[in-house]
C-alpha cells in the first residue's frame, strides 16, 4: 500500500486528537468520563511527585473539566482498571489484564536467582495475605540488616513485596495517601477476566494498536519503548507484517524521519480547538521529549531531575498548550498549608501570543489553582511581564 503523506500541522492535530487534547472535555464529564480516557489510551502513568497534585489525577484533570481524584480509586475498587508497571507505573484497563501476563512472566524469568531466604520470605508474605489480607510494607517488621543509604535502598520485605508484585503473585491499591496495599489476585481481579497468556505474535499486536490509539502517529521506537519489559518481543516484525496487511497505515509526515504509521480508520483532517491546557510533565504527550520538539518545535525538559544550578526554567515546570502550539511553560508549587497556588516563574515561548490566549490561560491557571486546593495565586518572575500583566488582569 502507497504511503500517505501528511504535513507537520496535520500530524500535531492528529497527534492531539488522539491524546484527547483536541478540545476541552473530549471524553465527556462524570467518573464513566474517567474510564474512557483510560480505555482510550490504554495506560495512565503515575507519578509520586507531589509539588502540584500528582501526574495521572494532573493528566484526568486536563481532559475532564468536572474531574475528582476518588473517581480513580473508585473505578480501581469496582474492578474496571488495576494498577501496574507494564512500560512504568500506571492504570490500565481491566479487560487488558491479560496483557499484563507477558510482562510478569518476564519479571519472573530475567531476574537473579533466589536466595533460599528469599524464596521463605516471599512464601511467609503470600502465607500472611492469605491469612490477614490486604497488607502493607508497615505491616512487617523492620528486618534491614544495615543502615538505609538512601532511596531505593529498601529493606528485604519491601523488595519481596514489590518482586511478588511485579510477578504477578500479588497486586496492589493505594490508601488515600497514596500508600500501596498488597493483595491477592482472586480478591482484586474481577473472575470473568480473560487470564490466558496470549502469545507473543498477539502481545506484539495489542502493543502496536494500543500505541497508536494513544499517539495517533507513532514509529517503531515508542511501540517498542511501551513493550520494552518483554525481552525479544515481536513488535518490530509485527509492524511490518500489519503494514503488509493493511491493518495499520504507513505515514510520511514532512521534515519527520520515518517510517511512521497511525491506524487505517485514522482522520486526516482534524479540527483541533483554541483552548488552553496546563499539562503535566508525564502526560501521554509529553512522555516523548524528542517528539514534541519534532511535531510541535517544543524543547522541553522536566527539570526536578536537573541539578539545581544547572535549571533554567525551574524544578517542575509545566507545559501549557494553546489548540496546537505550545506557548509556555510554567513552573508551579502549591503550598497546601496555605492554599496557595505559587507560580515560580512562567516562561513564554519566542512568538506573539494574543489577547484572547492570555486571557484563556488565566482562566486554565484559575481552574488548576481551585483542583489543587488552592485559594491564591502568587505569581514570581516571568520573561514576559506585559503578558502576566494581562493574565493577572483576567483572573
Amino acid at each position: 500500500m502507497q504511503p500517505i503523506v501528511i504535513t507537520t500541522a496535520q500530524a500535531r492535530k492528529i497527534i492531539l486528537n488522539a491524546s484527547g487534547l483536541a478540545r476541552k472535555g473530549q471524553f465527556g464529564q462524570g467518573k464513566e468520563a474517567v474510564y474512557r480516557v483510560i480505555d482510550h489510551l490504554g495506560f495512565l502513568q503515575l507519578d509520586t511527585n507531589f509539588v502540584v497534585e500528582r501526574a495521572h489525577h494532573h493528566a484526568l484533570f486536563a481532559r475532564i473539566p468536572d474531574y475528582e481524584i476518588e473517581w480513580l480509586a473508585e473505578l480501581c475498587e469496582e474492578g474496571r482498571i488495576f494498577e501496574y508497571f507494564a512500560s512504568d507505573a500506571g492504570y490500565i484497563p481491566m479487560q487488558d489484564f491479560r496483557f499484563s501476563l507477558p510482562v510478569k512472566k518476564s519479571f519472573e524469568e530475567n531476574r537473579k536467582p533466589l536466595t533460599k531466604p528469599e524464596i521463605r520470605m516471599m512464601e511467609q508474605i503470600i502465607e500472611r495475605v492469605e491469612r490477614e489480607g490486604p497488607l502493607m510494607v508497615t505491616d512487617f517488621e523492620n528486618d534491614r540488616l544495615e543502615i538505609s543509604s538512601g532511596w531505593w535502598d529498601w529493606r528485604p520485605a519491601k523488595v519481596a513485596l514489590e518482586r511478588l508484585y511485579l510477578e504477578g503473585s500479588l497486586t496492589i491499591g493505594r490508601t488515600k495517601s497514596f500508600q500501596k496495599v498488597y493483595d491477592l489476585p482472586h480478591n482484586t481481579v474481577p473472575r470473568e477476566t480473560d487470564l490466558v497468556l496470549p502469545t507473543a505474535e498477539e502481545y506484539a499486536r495489542y502493543i502496536i494498536l494500543r500505541t497508536l490509539q494513544a499517539l495517533g502517529i507513532a514509529s517503531v521506537k515508542e511501540m517498542s519503548w511501551r513493550s520494552r519489559r518483554v525481552k525479544s518481543n515481536l513488535v518490530k516484525n509485527e509492524v511490518e507484517l500489519m503494514a503488509k496487511a493493511g491493518k495499520i497505515k504507513t505515514v510520511i509526515v514532512e521534515g519527520i524521519k520515518g517510517p511512521l504509521y497511525m491506524l487505517p480508520d485514522q482522520e486526516i483532517n482534524v479540527e483541533v480547538s483554541s483552548e488552553v491546557f496546563i499539562l503535566s510533565p508525564f502526560d501521554v504527550l509529553n512522555v516523548f521529549r524528542y517528539r514534541l520538539k519534532d511535531f510541535f518545535n517544543f524543547d522541553y525538559q522536566i527539570e526536578c531531575f536537573v541539578p539545581a544550578s544547572k535549571r533554567i526554567y525551574g524544578y517542575f515546570s509545566l507545559p501549557i498548550l494553546a489548540g496546537d502550539t505550545f506557548i509556555a511553560r510554567m513552573d508551579a508549587k502549591a503550598d497546601r498549608k496555605q492554599r496557595i497556588l505559587l507560580v515560580h516563574n512562567i516562561h513564554f515561548e519566542p512568538f506573539a501570543i494574543d489577547k484572547a490566549i492570555l486571557e484563556k490561560f488565566a482562566d486554565a491557571i484559575k481552574a488548576f489553582a481551585e483542583f489543587n486546593n488552592c485559594r491564591e495565586i502568587v505569581f514570581g518572575k516571568s520573561n514576559n511581564e506585559s503578558y502576566i500583566k494581562t493574565i493577572i488582569n483576567n483572573l
